[in-house]
């Protein structure tokens, strides 16, 4: 399975694209802390933002679709993504892991893991 995702042409424009997104998100979160605006106020903000913006350029560049209808399954998939990072990194602090290292060790996992739900919960196609 791993070998096959690593030559999937898709997964490496979910990974490309990923690169635009977080720059995306970051420079929502830097502008709106620039404006004066405090940092939870900016991070929600820039996360809603953000997460439209990503459906676009992952829909799109990634699996040739731009149907709004399946936004609501795009926001779960952030949703499950989340619930999920927040679970490992649980289990990494119950360890005694530092949390950086936690989040370092969590990048790949958690990609992967959101490529196959976008790709097969949100995106996918019947043939």
């Amino acid at each position: 399975m791993m070998r096959r995702l690593l030559f999937d042409k898709q997964f490496h424009r979910f990974i490309a694209v990923g690169v635009l997104n977080t720059a995306v998100g970051y420079g929502l979160f830097a502008f709106f802390i620039f404006l004066g605006l405090h940092y939870a106020l900016a991070s929600l903000l820039a996360t809603i933002l953000g997460i439209l913006f990503n459906f676009h350029t992952i829909g799109k560049i990634v699996f040739g679709c731009h149907d709004y209808r399946l936004m609501v399954r795009f926001f779960a998939v952030y949703g499950i993504t989340y619930l999920l990072s927040i679970a490992f990194l649980a289990v990494f602090d119950f360890l005694g892991v530092n949390m950086y290292l936690a989040g370092a060790l969590l990048l790949a996992p958690m990609a992967v893991i959101s490529f196959l739900l976008n790709k097969y919960f949100v995106f996918w196609k019947k043939k």
